[in-house]
């Protein structure tokens, strides 16, 4: 122990104590300056936020109307495809009478014709 500084146990006591609540000093926080243009700042970021949000918001919309677009392009290709899948059955139905009617015509006619030779 140091004598010439005459340091008892109760200043060795206190130095510590000092140097602890020096240590926890530079833990607090220390008084904040205001900056001038904090409400500048505000509200350029709330007009950037907005600006952001419209942004995302257009986007959201054309995502909806491509969406959009593209199903409704599907289902006219379905109608399309549908309508001319009825009009191929149709057609179908339309020649199928008409060789049943050429048919029955020609075996009309030829009964006519078996008739007229027998009398």
């Amino acid at each position: 122990m140091n004598e010439t500084l005459r340091t008892n146990f109760s200043n060795r006591l206190q130095t510590a104590a000092d140097a602890k609540k020096a240590l926890l000093e530079k833990f607090k926080p220390k008084p904040a300056v205001v900056d001038p243009n904090f409400e500048s700042r505000e509200v350029a970021k709330a007009a950037e936020l907005k600006q952001v949000r419209a942004d995302r918001a257009d986007e959201r919309a054309a995502a909806r109307q491509l969406a959009a677009d593209k199903i409704q392009a599907a289902e006219q290709a379905i109608a399309d495809s549908a309508a001319a899948v009825l009009s191929l059955k149709r057609g179908a139905t339309k020649e199928r009478k008409a060789l049943s009617a050429a048919e029955a015509k020609a075996k009309r006619d030829s009964k006519y014709a078996a008739r007229k030779a027998r009398n």
